[in-house]
């Protein structure tokens, strides 16, 4: 059975471990427990992992955020995975820092990345997890924010929230949607 596991942010240096970047982050951290690599491929860096007899695709598309939707498809299509084997990882500012929610469908809530997505999938029936960055920025500075670094109180527990939303994933492939929103979600 295969899947395939998105994480969503920005490629470059200057957007590296920000609120944007979590679905990086945590793929990142998900690869280096899964002892793979992420080598550049078609619009996304890829790697494979296996666990518990699953394939799992994992990709941190390099088509910059707003342009998410176009390497997810591809790599949909390319692999041969249906929709309801995808897991998109996203920063969420509506929920509070290290909040996760597994969600098996949704809008895109004024997400970008969400929003492209949806369009060029031309669906919201796919499952989502949103790790929550909080919003604690002034009326206007959405954008600093989500692109701004962790302060030091974040940084200090933000292992240990990449660390559970790295059992997100493997719940997602190995016990479904459904039970693991029920196992996961809330802590």
């Amino acid at each position: 059975m295969k899947y395939l596991i998105v994480g969503l942010g920005n490629i470059g240096a200057d957007y590296e471990h920000t609120r944007h970047n979590i679905g990086f982050d945590t793929l990142d951290a998900f690869a280096k427990a899964s002892n793979v690599v992420f080598e550049p491929a078609r619009l996304a860096d890829r790697a494979t992992a296996k666990y518990k007899g699953r394939t799992l695709v994992l990709i941190k598309p390099t088509t910059y955020m707003n342009l998410s939707g176009k390497a997810v498809n591809y790599w949909l299509q390319s692999e041969k995975i249906p929709i309801d084997k995808l897991l998109v990882i996203t920063d969420d500012i509506a929920l509070p820092f290290g909040t996760l929610r597994l969600k098996g469908k949704g809008s895109d809530g004024g997400h970008n990345g969400l929003k492209n997505i949806n369009q060029i999938l031309g669906s919201q029936e796919y499952a989502r997890l949103r790790f929550g960055v909080g919003n604690d920025f002034p009326k206007g500075r959405q954008v600093e924010y989500v692109l701004s670094r962790w302060d030091m109180e974040e940084s200090e527990k933000l292992a240990e929230r990449i660390e559970q939303s790295t059992k997100f994933i493997q719940g997602f492939c190995t016990i479904g949607l459904n039970r693991s929103m029920s196992e996961y979600n809330g802590k």
